[in-house]
């Protein structure tokens, strides 16, 4: 199994109507996309001066998953406000154990 996560970094004038398409987007993914088997995000509850924004944190099956997930339907508006309302975004996709939470 593969896990994603993605680290934003959101520009300070991120429209709040863009942003929420963008999480109502987000939900819309989960049991949506084949191969995805969970999908999680949400924002900083920390808010430490190291801290990022908002995360999301997704499963796959495999690294091929990821590939139809990062060109799927409705994956690929998201970008429109992800993209250019992000000073930074970072991401990983690592190996996990099938049995992890």
């Amino acid at each position: 199994m593969i896990r994603h996560a993605v680290l934003f970094k959101f520009k300070p004038d991120f429209p709040a109507d863009q942003r929420e398409a963008w999480t109502s987007g987000l939900d819309r993914m989960r049991g949506n996309i084949p191969g995805l088997i969970a999908l999680t995000h949400g924002p900083d509850a920390i808010r430490s001066e190291r801290a990022f924004d908002y995360a999301i944190v997704a499963d796959f099956e495999s690294v091929a998953d990821i590939e139809v997930y990062n060109t799927h339907p409705l994956h690929e508006p998201l970008k429109e406000y992800s993209f250019p309302n992000s000073e930074q975004i970072l991401s990983v996709d690592f190996e996990i154990p099938k049995d992890t939470p």
